[in-house]
Order: C-alpha cells, then sequence, then structure tokens
C-alpha cells in the first residue's frame, strides 16, 4: 500500500510550470544612474490676471450695462434712495411702454438689484386683480410717472397684504384720468404752470420723475 507522500509525489517525467520573471524595485529604478532621464515638457508662463484692473467684478459690469440701458442716469436718479421725489410703496405708478398699452397700479414693492430693479404694480381690470412686475431698466419702458402719491407712508417694504379683498384698493382709472387730464392742461399752458418737458434740457430725464402728488 503506498503511502500519502509517494503517491503526491511528481514523477522526473512531469515538467513544472518556469518560475514567474522576477520584478525589479521601482525603488531600484530611480537610484539606478544607467536609466534614461525623461524629457523636459515645456511650461508656458500663466495668462495675465485682470483682478489687478477689474478688482470688482459685478460692480463693473453693472456700472456698463446702466451705462448703456440708461445713458443720461435719470431712472437712476428717479429710484434713488436719498432723492427727495422717489416714489415709493402705495404710490400710484403710470408706465408707458415703447409698443404695448399703458399700465397703470398701485406699487406694491420695488426691488433695487442694480440693472434687475424692477417695480410691481397692481390694478383691478374687469373685477379681476392684475399685477405686473415692470423692469426699470427695460429698453422697452418708454416713461414712468408718478400718477398719486401716498398721503401716509407705509410701514412696510411690500404691501402684499393689499391683495386681500379687504385692503384691496380697486381700480385706479379715475385717478388716471385726473393726472392725464391735469397733464395735458400744464402742456397746453391753461393753468400758467410751466411745462417740465419744455423747460428741461433732457425731456427724457423729465418724462421720469414728472408726477402729481
Amino acid at each position: 500500500m503506498r503511502c500519502l507522500s509517494t503517491a503526491l509525489a511528481t514523477t522526473p517525467s512531469q515538467s513544472l510550470p518556469p518560475p514567474l520573471p522576477r520584478l525589479r524595485s521601482p525603488f531600484r529604478i530611480l537610484n539606478d544612474t544607467t536609466h534614461t532621464s525623461p524629457t523636459k515638457i515645456k511650461t508656458y508662463p500663466p495668462p495675465p490676471s485682470h483682478r489687478a484692473k477689474h478688482p470688482f467684478p459685478v460692480a463693473d459690469w453693472q456700472a456698463h450695462h446702466l451705462k448703456q440701458l440708461d445713458p443720461t442716469g435719470s431712472r437712476t436718479r428717479l429710484f434713488d434712495r436719498d432723492n427727495p421725489d422717489v416714489p415709493c410703496v402705495g404710490d400710484i405708478l403710470l408706465v408707458t411702454f415703447k409698443t404695448g398699452d399703458p399700465f397703470a397700479g398701485v406699487c406694491l414693492s420695488i426691488k433695487r438689484r442694480g440693472v434687475d430693479t424692477g417695480i410691481l404694480l397692481r390694478n383691478k381690470l374687469l373685477t379681476v386683480g392684475v399685477e405686473m412686475w415692470v423692469k426699470v431698466y427695460s429698453p422697452n419702458v418708454q416713461a414712468i410717472e408718478v400718477v398719486k402719491r401716498v398721503e401716509k407712508r407705509a410701514r412696510r417694504a411690500k404691501l402684499f397684504y393689499m391683495r386681500k379683498p379687504k385692503h384691496d384698493k380697486g381700480s385706479v382709472e379715475k385717478e388716471v384720468e385726473v393726472y392725464l387730464k391735469r397733464r395735458r392742461l400744464i402742456r397746453s399752458g391753461a393753468l400758467g404752470i410751466k411745462d417740465p418737458l419744455k423747460s428741461a434740457k433732457n425731456p427724457s430725464a423729465a418724462r421720469s420723475g414728472v408726477g402729481a402728488r
């Protein structure tokens, strides 16, 4: 009876697989002086930075576009906080567009965001409440006029509570008709008041801020 060691022993006729080739150590390759050095890659200097010329890029971008959209600066002065005649929330504003019908309504909110400055107007047309966001610097806006100023300054920055039926002002068509009639009389000279459009050097600048209290 054969034992386990003799049963599993290999015969001379059987060939063993060749040994695996010995890999060179990476540390040996790095320390080998006969190894060829890698070719140098050409490097280029970084491009010139615009940080020195434009330390505040967003402000410079806003100023560049404001100069194009409002070359006279009339709309910027109209909604400037330091302007004593600045429109406030609660005032009735009339916006005239280059294409389309004019829109008038109560100013519910004023968003001052540079080029994206806008006003939210609310009016009631055919017993249906209508709201419109008007971009102040939009090329389609021809003029923004103050029809009637609120008697008492609102204690809130946004008058969204006027959407409720209890506080809804309703239609402002009567106030707009009275304002347009008075404006026609002023321009015709019947009231003996100088027309700001004729007396101003820049009619577009005067048109943006004309209004009745």
